[in-house]
């Protein structure tokens, strides 16, 4: 079939063939490319949420805590303030207000909490039960499905380092009664020193930053195919002007030389593989008319 076609309809297949396999290769990199684009973008920005939270855990540990503990000992009401969870999830719900944020999630996630707010759900439990079976992993992180859609999480062990942490957390009776009277006695207790008792997981949404990747995607290809519709119609102009044109016009003339009706030359205007061939004709023709001339002279 191919020997049937014209030599601008073959340039043309050949030139789409080139450009289809280009396009699947370049399509299957890029699309690599802005996908893992995208996955740096979000841990990037749970890297710095969590970070931020452990700093405010630490604020909280270090500095608040010693200056309520007195009260919390004479307050009939439990001071939510002297635990660092609290105030990095009350941190975190400010940080929520605003709008672009308002789909990120931060937990402290744990098996046998004493807000049952934080109790772990099945996912949450086997990252607990990951750190506890090998203590130094450090860090978890990857993609889950939650009701806002695709999301990227970060988890880390949360670990009773200190002894004065079992206070609250190492019987009923060693505990508060402020606390007591506000979370009860069946929750939060049993914790012992250098466990493994919660995991702090930051959500950050990935679905909106991998459908960007997606637009900038077809943004890309679509300029790429743009370009390949430019490139046909500037090589087709230059096909017909430098090749078509040219080999068409000798092609006439050749085939009124073969008539004997022809007494032009054909043109060379180029030394280009074109111009050889022109040359070629030339001396054929030259030939040819002088064979004539020998033939008729004999005849006569």
């Amino acid at each position: 079939m191919l020997k049937n076609f014209k030599i601008a309809n073959k340039f043309n297949l050949l030139l789409i063939l080139v450009f289809i396999g280009s396009i699947l290769i370049s399509g299957a990199a890029l699309s690599s490319l802005f996908k893992q684009r995208a996955q740096d973008e979000v841990t990037s920005k749970a890297e710095v949420l969590i970070q931020t939270m452990s700093s405010v855990r630490d604020y909280t540990t270090d500095d608040i805590i010693p200056l309520l503990k007195p009260k919390l000992a004479t307050s009939s009401a439990f001071i939510p303030e002297t635990v660092a969870a609290f105030s990095a999830i009350k941190v975190f719900e400010n940080f929520r207000k605003n709008k672009t944020y308002k789909d990120f999630f931060y937990k402290e996630a744990a098996i046998n909490p004493t807000n049952l707010r934080d109790k772990a759900d099945n996912f949450e439990t086997e990252l607990i039960n990951s750190f506890r079976q090998e203590p130094t992993t450090k860090e978890i992180s990857g993609f889950r499905n939650l009701p806002i859609g695709n999301a990227f999480y970060i988890a880390r062990p949360l670990v009773i380092e200190e002894q004065s942490c079992l206070q609250c957390h190492s019987t009923p009776e060693a505990a508060p009664k402020s606390q007591l009277a506000t979370y009860g006695t069946q929750n939060g207790f049993g914790w012992r020193l250098h466990q493994v008792i919660a995991t702090q997981i930051i959500y950050v949404p990935a679905s909106k930053v991998f459908e960007s990747a997606q637009r900038s995607w077809f943004l890309v290809m679509g300029i790429l195919f743009g370009i390949f519709a430019i490139v046909i119609v500037v090589m087709n102009l230059l096909l017909k002007r430098v090749v078509i044109k040219p080999i068409t016009k000798m092609a006439r003339l050749a085939q009124a030389v073969s008539t004997g009706k022809a007494n032009s030359d054909f043109e060379q205007k180029t030394s280009d593989e074109i111009g050889i061939l022109a040359a070629a004709f030339n001396r054929m023709k030259s030939s040819l008319e002088i064979a004539m001339k020998l033939l008729a002279q004999k005849n006569n």
